[in-house]
């Protein structure tokens, strides 16, 4: 196992010292110590923080980009069609979940897991493996420095284990009342025939845990889709309560999908947002909703109501009067960084299960 600060180190001696990413808790021990030494970007998702290296590789600067396998779609885009094409040398760290035995993660990253490593190889693209030394890790980044620095785009691939926690951990800040309070709050004020999309993360897995029922779908990654996935369940059954449950992270992963629903304006959909301001389930690592107004880019994204709640009343009485009224609606709550972990949803049912029995459950109450 690398330690971060070796790992730090050894960047720095290459002469990458700025870096950009979306978390992962295979990464979760150098993300936290490069934003505490503050040469870490927290990009709203994985193209993104290509992107923004690919600017800093415009005037010379070298800068490292931080992904989990999952986000690898999310970045296919800027690496083909600007980073490639332009000759922009960045190098690229990814960790592999669900490789090499998807078996021992999580359903949703077998097919990544598997198919990483040769989707990098169709598109032209090197990439090493490594294995936990700090003298591989060593001749792993020289190798993938010198590949970027002919203009290439160069990955390094994190198998579970290669690098270790920080030496450290900062404490999570305490915004509000917790995540499980606000979703009790929202399974008590839904009616049996309202769906539920829960996005990814723990706030599926604390609804799964706390009121698990037929109607709700719990996304197993995916990140960022939820409020897409709600929008198509409600375009096809208008009639329908639609409650997509997300987080502040997976919302500002795709942010425009808000401007989609405010386009289509579906009258029975309810977009909650619980912002406790971290990505929980890699590690805490924050976010930027700090700096974002979810209530005001709701509203300027054409929601017919968008209001902001700081507790478990306030929320309740938000819902209920979204459920009374034509939407779409939106409500950005406040919850505390802090909490349990709850269990897997996949420790219960796998994906396909989840979508079979939600599936029959919205054909019996047609």
């Amino acid at each position: 196992m690398i330690y971060p600060e070796d790992f730090y180190s050894l960047l720095k001696a290459r002469g990458i010292t700025r870096f950009a990413g979306v978390p992962c808790s295979y990464l979760s021990g150098p993300v936290e110590l490069l934003e505490r030494r503050g040469c870490y970007t927290a990009a709203a998702n994985e193209g993104v923080a290509l992107a923004l290296a690919a600017g800093s590789a415009l005037v010379g600067e070298r800068t490292g980009v931080l992904i989990q396998n999952s986000g690898l779609g999310n970045l296919i885009n800027p690496l083909t069609s600007l980073v490639i094409p332009y000759g922009l040398g960045i190098t690229v760290f990814m960790s592999l979940r669900g490789w090499p035995d998807p078996s021992v993660d999580e359903p949703q990253h077998a097919v990544m897991g598997a198919a990483g490593h040769a989707v990098l190889d169709a598109l032209g693209v090197r990439h090493w493996t490594l294995d936990g030394s700090a003298a591989d890790a060593a001749n792993v980044l020289d190798a993938a420095v010198e590949h970027m620095n002919t203009g290439s785009p160069a990955f390094v691939m994190v198998p579970k284990g290669t690098i270790g926690p920080a030496t450290a951990e900062a404490a999570p800040k305490d915004h509000g009342f917790g995540r499980a309070e606000a979703i009790r709050s929202v399974v008590g004020t839904l009616p049996p025939s309202a769906a539920i999309i829960a996005t990814t993360g723990y706030i599926s897995r604390e609804l799964c845990a706390m009121a698990d029922r037929l109607g709700n779908l719990y996304m197993q990654g995916s990140m960022g889709h939820a409020a897409a996935l709600g929008l198509g369940l409600a375009v096809s059954d208008p009639h329908r309560p639609v409650i997509v449950l997300d987080g502040d992270g997976a919302a500002l992963m795709h942010l425009g999908t808000l401007s989609t629903v405010g386009g289509v304006a579906p009258e029975h959909f309810v977009h909650i947002v619980l912002d406790n301001g971290v990505y929980a389930s890699t590690g805490s690592q924050p976010t930027t909703s700090g700096t974002t107004d979810f209530v005001q880019v709701a509203r300027a994204a054409g929601f017919r109501t968008a209001v902001g709640c700081e507790n478990g009343d306030q929320l309740a009485a938000a819902l209920a009067g979204a459920l009374r009224t034509q939407g779409p609606h939106f409500i950005a709550v406040r919850t505390s960084a802090s909490g349990g972990v709850p269990p897997r949803v996949t420790d219960m049912m796998g994906p396909r299960d989840l979508k079979d029995r939600f599936a029959r459950w919205v054909g019996d109450a047609v």
